[in-house]
């Protein structure tokens, strides 16, 4: 099953140390069968306050993306945007094609 690592950043102070970090990011992703899905951009607001940045990375399963994270590859990088933003990251499985809402339900 996909499983997206997600950022939700907030501020993020645009310097050499980030510019670093994205130059670097794609390359620890591939072995591992990451990419990007939503990188930033514009938001329109529908509901509430949402502030900052979001990112998802989608995985093909959840042991590439731990994988992905716990590699000495990204761990290297990872204090380039650590000391540079404040923000919350976290792992999270989608689901099958013909899930319901109601799904949820019988957990």
């Amino acid at each position: 099953m996909t499983s997206y690592a997600i950022a939700h950043l907030r501020s993020v102070e645009m310097g050499p140390d980030i510019a670093a970090y994205l130059e670097a990011i794609d390359a620890t992703l591939a072995p591992f069968g990451g990419q990007f899905i939503i990188h930033g951009g514009k938001k329109h607001h529908l509901e509430g306050a949402f502030t900052g940045d979001l990112i998802v990375i989608a995985f093909p399963d959840r042991s590439r993306a731990e994988a992905w994270h716990a590699s000495p590859t990204y761990q290297e990088i990872l204090p380039l945007r650590t000391d540079n933003a404040e923000g919350d990251v976290f792992l999270v499985n989608g689901v099958d094609a013909d899930h319901k809402a109601t799904d949820i339900l019988a957990q």
